[in-house]
C-alpha cells in the first residue's frame, strides 16, 4: 500500500496531451526533491479527520490543504491497486457552498493533477450531480461538501467510476501511504495551486436527467415555493421545476451558508414552511439540505415530511418491489405492503448501496433505497413517463420532489391525502449537539453489558421494554408502541435520537422525553 516515489527530474509536464493542460489552466510543476511518507491511518488520528457515514468530515481548521490533498492521493491510489483507474484519465470535482469548499477543492485538484490525472472543475453542484457525471463517464468523481453540518466543519464524499465509495474502500484508503511534497507551509496550507475553469457539462447533464424523462407539463397550474437558503443545488432545481412547468416562487436565498438539517429541522424552519403556505397558497414547498442531496417537502399546509415518509411515496410512486432502508426509517414500510421485500441495514448509505447491489444480484427488477433523512438511491433503471431514468446508487434529492410531485399531478390529490394513505406511524428525530462520540459509544456499551433489565430501568418511562436492536446504536420497542432508537452521529460528536409513535405529537413527546434521559449521559 505504499506509493511509488515519483522521478526525481526538477520539472515534468503534468499530463501527456498539452492542449489539454493549457485548456484546464495547467502547464509544468516543479516536483520536490524530498517528498514525505505519510500514513493515512497516523494522518486520521492526528488530524480527527475521520470517515463517517458518508465520506471524511471534520473541523476546518483540521481539514488542512495537505490533510485533503494526502486523503485525495490515497484515494486515487487505492482505486489503482484494484484496477479501477489509471493516471491520464479525468477526474471530476465540484463543491457546495460553504465558506471553506473552494479552497478544499483546490487541494483535491492539485493532488488530482500531481497523481497524474486531469481535474475536471464542475463547480458549485449537488452531490448527486457530479455522482451522475462521475458514473456517466466512467471517471472518479470528488464532492467537497459537510452536507448539512455547520460551516466550522466541511468534508469530502469520494466516488469511484462505477459509483460512491463502500466501507471496504474507506478500509483500503486508511491504511494506504502517500508521499506528500513540500508544498505546504507550516499550517499545512499550499503555497502554490489554482482550480481548473469550471465546466457546466455535469450541471446540465444532470438537468436533462430529468426534464428528458418527465412531461414537460407535468407540473402545469403547480404553485410550489422553492426554499433556497445556501443549497448549492438551488438554482439547479429552480430550472427542472420551470422546465416542468411549474410556476416557482424563491425564498429565502442566502450567502451565508445555513445548516439545514432533514433529520432534525430547525423550529425556524417549521415556522417559516407554514407562514409561507398561508401567505403564498403553495401546492408544496421543495428544499434540500446543503448539497443537495436530501429533499425537503411540504405539503400545500406548510407541514414538511420526514424523509422516510417521502421515501415510502417516492418508492410506491417508482413502482418499486425492493425497497432498503436504515434501521432507524418509519416503520410503516412494512406496514404498507406496498413491496415484496424490505431489507434493513445501518445508517449510512455505504450500507443501503451495498444492500441494493446485492438485491440487484436476485430476481428483483426495481431496487431503490432511501435513509431517513429522505435520500434516495436507485439501483435499477426506472420507468418514468416519457423514458427510462437510469439507475443512480446515491443520495439524491430531485427525485423525491418529482415523484412526489407527478403523484399528485396524476391523480389530482394533495400532497397531504396522499401521505394519509399509509399506517399511520409517526417519526420524530432531534440531537444532543457537543457529546463526545466516545462517550456515546461507551456509554451505549455498557447498556449492552448491563443488559435488557438495565436498559428498561433507564427508559421505564415509555412501559415494558419488548426488544432491543443493536443494528447500529440502540433501537427499543415497547409494549406501549412507543420506538426509541439513540445512536451517536457518524458525522459529528452529536447524539441522534429517533422515536416513532402512533401520533406526530406523542412522537415529538417521546423524543423530548428521550432526549431527557440521555442528556443526563454528558
Amino acid at each position: 500500500n505504499h506509493a511509488s516515489p515519483p522521478p526525481q527530474t526538477a520539472t515534468v509536464s503534468r499530463h501527456k496531451n498539452k492542449n489539454a493542460n493549457e485548456s484546464l489552466g495547467y502547464n509544468k510543476f516543479v516536483l520536490p526533491m524530498a517528498p514525505m511518507l505519510t500514513a493515512i491511518s497516523a494522518l486520521m488520528q492526528s488530524s480527527g479527520v475521520t470517515f463517517g457515514t458518508s465520506g471524511a468530515r471534520g473541523l476546518v481548521t483540521a481539514m488542512t490543504d495537505r490533510v485533503c490533498y494526502a486523503y485525495t492521493v490515497a484515494f486515487l491510489q487505492h482505486l489503482e491497486q484494484h484496477g479501477r483507474c489509471q493516471p491520464g484519465a479525468q477526474v471530476a470535482i465540484a463543491g457546495d457552498l460553504r465558506s471553506s469548499t473552494d479552497r478544499i477543492m483546490r487541494a483535491v485538484a492539485c493532488a488530482v493533477s500531481d497523481r497524474g490525472y486531469m481535474p475536471v472543475s464542475c463547480g458549485h453542484i449537488p452531490s448527486p450531480a457530479v455522482a451522475s457525471f462521475g458514473l456517466r463517464h466512467r471517471i472518479a468523481a470528488i464532492m467537497v461538501t459537510g452536507s448539512h453540518i455547520p460551516d466550522d466543519r466541511n468534508g469530502i464524499k469520494y466516488n469511484a467510476p462505477e459509483g460512491e465509495i463502500l466501507k471496504s474502500d474507506e478500509e483500503s484508503i486508511r491504511n494506504q501511504s502517500v508521499l506528500l511534497p513540500e508544498r505546504f507551509d507550516a499550517q499545512g496550507m499550499l503555497r502554490d495551486g489554482t482550480l481548473p475553469a469550471t465546466q457546466r457539462q455535469a450541471a446540465r447533464d444532470y438537468v436533462h436527467r430529468y426534464v428528458d424523462v418527465f412531461p414537460r407539463e407535468m407540473l402545469a397550474g403547480k404553485r410550489l415555493g422553492l426554499y433556497a437558503h445556501s443549497a448549492v443545488g438551488r438554482d439547479i432545481i429552480h430550472e427542472i421545476l420551470e422546465a416542468l412547468g411549474a410556476h416557482v416562487t424563491r425564498l429565502a436565498d442566502s450567502d451565508v451558508f445555513i445548516p439545514v438539517d432533514t433529520e432534525a429541522i430547525r423550529p425556524e424552519d417549521i415556522a417559516l414552511a407554514a407562514s409561507w403556505a398561508k401567505e403564498y397558497g403553495f401546492d408544496a414547498l421543495l428544499s434540500t439540505d446543503g448539497d443537495s442531496d436530501r429533499p425537503l417537502i411540504a405539503d400545500e399546509h406548510g407541514r414538511w415530511l420526514r424523509g422516510d415518509v417521502a421515501g415510502i411515496l417516492c418508492a410506491k410512486q417508482l413502482g418499486a418491489d425492493v425497497v432498503v432502508t436504515p434501521v432507524s426509517s418509519n416503520s410503516a414500510v412494512e406496514e404498507c405492503k406496498a413491496f415484496s421485500q424490505v431489507i434493513r441495514t445501518r445508517i449510512g448509505s455505504p450500507f443501503v448501496i451495498e444492500a441494493m447491489l446485492r438485491a440487484c444480484q436476485g430476481s428483483a427488477k426495481r431496487v431503490v433505497g432511501y435513509e431517513a433523512n429522505g435520500g434516495f438511491l436507485t439501483s435499477s433503471p426506472i420507468s418514468a413517463p416519457r423514458g427510462l431514468l437510469p439507475a443512480l446508487p446515491t443520495r439524491d434529492a430531485v427525485i423525491v420532489h418529482l415523484s412526489l410531485l407527478w403523484a399528485s399531478a396524476s391523480s389530482n390529490r394533495s400532497l397531504s391525502a396522499i401521505v394519509k394513505d399509509l399506517p399511520a406511524r409517526f417519526t420524530w428525530s432531534d440531537r444532543l449537539q457537543n457529546v463526545p462520540t466516545q462517550l456515546s459509544q461507551g456509554r451505549l456499551e455498557e447498556l449492552r453489558r448491563d443488559g435488557l433489565p438495565a436498559i428498561a430501568r433507564q427508559f421505564e418511562v415509555f412501559g415494558p421494554l419488548s426488544t432491543v436492536d443493536w443494528t447500529d446504536g440502540m433501537r427499543m420497542t415497547f409494549a406501549s408502541g412507543a420506538v426509541v432508537h439513540i445512536r451517536p452521529s457518524g458525522n459529528a460528536p452529536e447524539l441522534r435520537c429517533y422515536t416513532e409513535g402512533a401520533s406526530e405529537d406523542q412522537a415529538r413527546q417521546w423524543n423530548a422525553v428521550a432526549l431527557e434521559i440521555v442528556g443526563q449521559w454528558k
